[in-house]
């Protein structure tokens, strides 16, 4: 299985099964159309050659790697509390009913849960030595004394148990003060920032007054971690599908890690349709491009979405399953309900147990972990199957209703990203020639 695409007047061969990616001239670009390993193949001899070599190597059709057909390892390594099911900002656009989670009622997580939740992570995470707890929302901050006293209680029993926990949070940032940022700079690995790009889409998606608010602190906050260990992340909706001025929008404020998705699930004057395809997938281009070009003057910044790994990538089990929702990942509710993940939260139907009595139903879990590349005849013959591992299960469902078919418009998105991420990983190979 292979993939051939232009980008940008590159002709690129991605071989599926090995991972390899070939620069190609158009005169091998074309053979290739009716090349077959080891047939009767005609064409310029030069290139035919090349092709057969290539094949010899293992780079070029090669064989579909053996695998389990389902990931062996079902130990919990990364919790997301959700330490606040009240949120102070209540984005149009949330997927979480501005932190309700498909839930009548609202509320703070209390330490004593938290705590629990933290036990539960290190008696269900086996071996593995490395955790990660994400304190996520609603909006965390509402609630950051009991953030404060759940890493207090993990840095306490963490040594003792072999753990090392690392831990993230997601804010909107406008509880932000210098205690604040002080401690979230001594003791998150990761933070997440939200802001939507250009004042107006950020206005109109976050409230009005919401940029003026948070853009300059939130530069200053990335300044202060060195323009490393977070993300400005944003979401683009049926009202910016230019969101590439948004991305550029937040690069020339100074950020260098920046992360503009589209909106999940929407319904309304804000949900993606086809018709903004094309302009999306132009958008993704300009990007492509205008990195590059950046990079050349020493001006370059990382979009997540175009990060990719060649050279240490997961390994295959982990590539065919994606983010291990429900087995390696779990979401807790306020109330310490357990989800496969954030996005599934407070849907009764993907009810896991809770971070009191454990696992209550294993069939969710197994199930979750049956969801792969190779068992979805949809995905299995699908040339970004080993980069994209079959999407985001929760969008699916979200969309489909059923986490075994993906979501299309999802689908052809995440192609493209992963064609100009090919494509600037070649072109960088190629500078450095």
């Amino acid at each position: 299985m292979i993939h051939k695409f232009q980008q940008n007047g590159d002709f690129i061969v991605l071989d599926v099964n090995s991972g390899a990616i070939h620069i190609v001239d158009k005169i091998t670009y074309d053979i290739l159309d009716d090349y077959a390993p080891g047939g009767d193949n005609s064409g310029d001899a030069g290139a035919l050659a090349e092709l057969d070599e290539l094949v010899a190597e293992g780079l070029l059709f090669a064989d579909t790697p053996g695998h389990e057909g389902a990931v062996a390892n079902y130990t919990v390594k990364s919790l997301c509390l959700l330490v606040s099911q009240e949120c102070n900002l209540r984005c149009a656009y949330c997927f979480a009913h501005e932190g309700a989670y498909h839930q009548a009622g609202r509320g703070l997580m209390d330490a004593a849960t938290a705590q629990a939740a933290i036990d539960f992570l290190i008696s269900n995470s086996g071996d593995r030595h490395n955790l990660e707890v994400d304190f996520f929302g609603g909006e965390p901050l509402l609630n950051f004394d009991v953030v404060k006293q759940t890493v207090d209680y993990a840095r306490k029993i963490e040594g003792a148990a072999g753990k090392n926990i690392r831990f993230t949070i997601t804010t909107n940032g406008l509880l932000l003060d210098e205690e604040i940022t002080n401690y979230i700079n001594e003791n998150m690995q990761n933070v997440v920032l939200s802001l939507d790009g250009r004042r107006e889409i950020n206005d109109a998606h976050r409230g009005a007054g919401t940029y003026d608010r948070l853009a300059a602190g939130f530069a200053d906050f990335a300044n202060r971690r060195e323009q490393d260990n977070y993300y400005i992340r944003g979401t683009f909706t049926a009202r910016n599908p230019d969101f590439a001025a948004d991305v550029l929008h937040l690069a020339d404020l100074g950020f260098r890690q920046i992360s503009i998705e589209p909106v999940i699930a929407q319904k309304g004057d804000l949900r993606l349709d086809y018709s903004h395809i094309p302009q999306i997938l132009e958008n993704y281009d300009i990007l492509a491009r205008e990195i590059l070009a950046r990079e050349k003057n020493g001006n370059g910044f990382n979009f997540f979405h175009f990060m990719m790994n060649l050279e240490n990538s997961p390994c295959f089990e982990k590539r065919i399953s994606g983010c291990g929702a429900g087995y390696e990942y779990m979401a807790v509710m306020t109330d310490g309900r357990l989800y496969p993940c954030h996005q599934f939260a407070g849907i009764a139907d993907f009810a896991i147990g809770d971070v009191f009595g454990g696992i209550s139903d294993a069939d969710i879990p197994k199930k979750l972990a049956g969801c792969n590349v190779v068992n979805n005849p949809i995905c299995a013959p699908c040339w970004a199957k080993y980069h994209c591992s079959g999407g985001c299960i929760a969008n699916a469902y979200a969309e489909n209703g059923d986490i075994n078919r993906p979501d299309e418009i999802g689908c052809i998105l995440m192609k493209k990203r992963l064609e100009c991420a090919i494509w600037l990983a070649a072109a960088r190979a190629q500078q450095g020639d």
